[in-house]
């Protein structure tokens, strides 16, 4: 059987820029009518990034076989030659050479606040990416442009291969028709606990009684770990506390990359979301969505210490 994972969802870059001041001591709020100001950023930091991206990413560090489907610009050459450095197929993902990849540009001020802006870039042309007839194990649609999930969902139910719906930062995009459509095109649906909340709001529909129409719901909810809805049974997976909240950036895709490798090895599914708790616990004490690098051996021994189960058997 193929442990193959095909991974749908933006490829992106983020920039990272720190104010070393405050926001609030600029933007004055009888002013704001007209704004106009500029922060100087003597820190800045280019990371690589976007929710398909860091899922790879995390599931090559357990070892398994992502294929990322997404579409960059003519500037993501370096991108893609550090994910070939790393293994990762990028047979799936598309150069669109007249546009750019898609980026956010964060400023970040001493207080943590954030101004950001996000170019699409050739994420606006995912769904012309056809993974159809592309054979995995398991799949995931993530964050993406809204015509680009729905367009690899149906594909992917078309060929019969089980995914993963990941709403995330899309959901602002979907109305609750919408979220009903691709409830019933997937097999499993991930989100963290705000996420959820709005999800139930928009359906109408409790976790419970969405999670009785597919394989399981799995929602994450930060320090309190997560909550497994599957087989008519709720389930509370323990959180694993860490030593340091360096930076949660990336965490849910690590966590979905978690869960996606126990799934491709058929683990029971409490197991395969403890194993997802320890790679967001990874994650979180690192700064940056793919600058963490614990081996197989280390990530095997924390799955062992907080649940008992061994990853290498």
């Amino acid at each position: 059987m193929s442990e193959k994972v095909l991974v749908c969802g933006s490829v992106a870059f983020d920039t990272i820029a720190v104010f070393e001041g405050h926001f609030k001591d600029h933007i004055l709020a009888d002013s704001i009518q007209s704004l106009s100001v500029s922060f100087f950023v003597p820190s800045m930091r280019k990371e690589y990034g976007g929710c398909a991206g860091n899922i790879a990413y995390n599931l090559r560090l357990l070892g398994g076989s992502p294929v990322p489907v997404g579409t960059v610009g003519g500037d993501a050459s370096d991108y893609l030659a550090y994910f070939k450095g790393l293994g990762i197929d990028t047979s799936m993902i598309r150069v669109i050479p007249d546009m750019f990849t898609p980026q956010c540009f964060i400023t970040t001020d001493l207080d943590n606040n954030q101004i950001a802006s996000f170019h699409p870039g050739a994420m606006l042309r995912s769904a012309e990416n056809d993974l159809s007839g592309t054979q995995a194990a398991w799949a995931i649609v993530a964050p993406d442009a809204k015509d680009g999930m729905f367009a690899h969902a149906r594909r992917l139910k078309q060929q019969g291969t089980p995914f993963i719906f990941d709403l995330g930062q899309a959901m602002p995009l979907f109305t609750g028709e919408d979220l009903e459509q691709m409830l019933d095109l997937a097999d499993i649906f991930t989100a963290n606990d705000y996420e959820a909340s709005i999800v139930e709001q928009r359906t109408g529909r409790s976790l419970q009684e969405i999670a009785a129409g597919m394989k399981a719901v799995v929602v994450t909810r930060g320090a309190e770990g997560a909550t497994l809805y599957a087989g008519g049974k709720q389930t509370s997976i323990a959180p694993i506390k860490v030593a340091s909240v360096v930076d949660p950036t990336g965490c849910g895709d690590a966590h979905r990359a978690g869960l996606l490798y126990g799934l491709t090895r058929q683990w029971p599914l409490e197991q395969a979301c403890q194993l997802a708790n320890v790679m967001g616990a990874f994650k979180i004490a690192s700064r940056g969505p793919q600058n963490h690098k614990p081996g197989r051996a280390e990530i095997s021994a924390s799955l062992k210490q907080h649940y008992g189960v061994e990853l290498l058997a």
